[in-house]
């Protein structure tokens, strides 16, 4: 039985899809219960169910998560909702999925009532970034309450760790946090699906930066230190950064891109599908990962699904700032690319890999081949099962 929040577009959970998949490959029978967000357009062999919490307006969110964070109502809504659908179905383990406390505590309630082993897997936490980050798109008259709703949350959070029978998180800063609350926390890292990223040599008529996905200007995911060092390379034909990101993305970096005179580099272009990032990164000479530098009060443990992506496909990843932390010591065990913390490591690897592509009409990284399959989906489902047969 599997408990996660909702699905959100447009890569819809590919860390669970990808286990569901696994699990029902190998005779596991599963089912999802999980929140009602968007349509799910993504094939599955195995059921989900859902629960529509929220009316379509503003206000009945609103009312409806002032008065969750007072009284957990969230939790306890889906909580009656999954006893109640489950009430006379068997099952030998639950396993609940998030990036935040919702429905840790419904999964508990029915592992309880079913006395059965529950395993939690934390894709986030709040301690990872700070002022809250991981809550900086609720709408402007919900920040106020950001500290608290932190505050809340985190301690709801930490009580059904501590009950839990297993743990696993994506970097091993979480498993080194989480372990102060439970012993039996594992580390399990976001990966790329084989079967989808792939290695191809296709050669391209520009050398193409791409980066994929959103943009903070100042905290998680900062561009500015990337663009800077644009602007100090020397004039290079046929040379574009292409931006797929939304309307407040393409701002941000407008903006950089003003205030260091390289708009002409620069491309946009809106979000594409999940099922087209292979082939991008296919044509890709150098695969973009913003970060941020990790301090004492974060952010922490970020490990980006694109990183995975580009190791999938072998193409040089730029990590730009470096964390100097988890993801950096992956690109360095892996040989994916660098992480640069200054200019002049950002255009030195960019003049490399452009000399690469001027030879070749492509781009390859010499990726550790061993540590790459450490990082594949099908690996990682592996560790799942074997971690659930252990509780069964």
């Amino acid at each position: 039985m599997v408990v996660a929040d909702a699905f959100g577009e447009p890569s819809y959970a590919p860390r669970l899809r990808n286990l569901c998949n696994y699990l029902v490959q190998n005779g596991w029978i599963v089912e999802v219960y999980t929140e009602h967000f968007v349509p799910l357009n993504f094939p599955r062999t195995y059921p989900i169910y859902e629960y529509k919490l929220y009316r379509n307006n503003t206000w009945d969110w609103a009312i409806k998560a002032f008065w969750s964070m007072l009284t957990d109502w969230k939790n306890r809504a889906f909580s009656r909702w999954l006893l109640s659908q489950t009430k006379d179905k068997h099952y030998d383990i639950v396993f609940c999925t998030t990036c935040s406390t919702f429905p840790l505590r419904a999964a508990l309630n029915v592992a309880q009532a079913k006395h059965i082993p529950l395993h939690v897997d934390l894709r986030d936490i709040e301690e990872q970034a700070p002022n809250s980050q991981l809550q900086a798109h609720r709408q402007w008259w919900a920040r106020p309450f950001r500290r608290l709703y932190r505050i809340i949350n985190v301690r709801r959070r930490n009580n059904v760790i501590l009950r839990a029978n297993n743990v696993t998180t994506i970097s091993p800063w979480h498993v080194n946090f989480l372990s102060r609350l439970n012993q039996h926390t594992s580390l399990i890292y976001n990966g790329y699906d084989k079967d989808l990223f792939s290695p191809s040599n296709c050669s391209t008529e520009t050398f193409h930066i791409i980066y994929t996905g959103r943009i903070y200007e100042s905290s998680l995911r900062d561009p500015s230190l990337f663009v800077q060092a644009l602007s100090t390379l020397p004039s290079l034909p046929h040379f574009s950064v292409d931006w797929y990101t939304d309307n407040r993305g393409k701002e941000a970096i407008k903006k950089l891109a003003t205030q260091f005179n390289c708009e002409a580099l620069m491309h946009y272009h809106n979000y594409v599908s999940t099922q087209e990032i292979p082939e991008l990164l296919h044509q890709c000479s150098i695969a973009l990962v913003l970060s941020h530098k990790a301090d004492e009060n974060g952010p922490h443990g970020i490990m980006t699904t694109k990183f995975f992506e580009a190791l999938g496909v072998e193409k040089p990843v730029l990590c730009v700032p470096s964390d100097e932390e988890c993801l950096a010591d992956v690109i360095q065990q892996t040989n994916a690319g660098v992480a640069a913390s200054t200019i002049e490591e950002v255009q030195t690897f960019i003049l490399d890999k452009y000399a690469e592509w001027k030879a070749n009409g492509y781009t390859r990284q010499a990726v550790n081949q061993e540590q790459k399959r450490l990082f594949t989906r099908q690996y990682q489902a592996q560790q799942f099962e074997k971690m659930f047969n252990t509780l069964i």
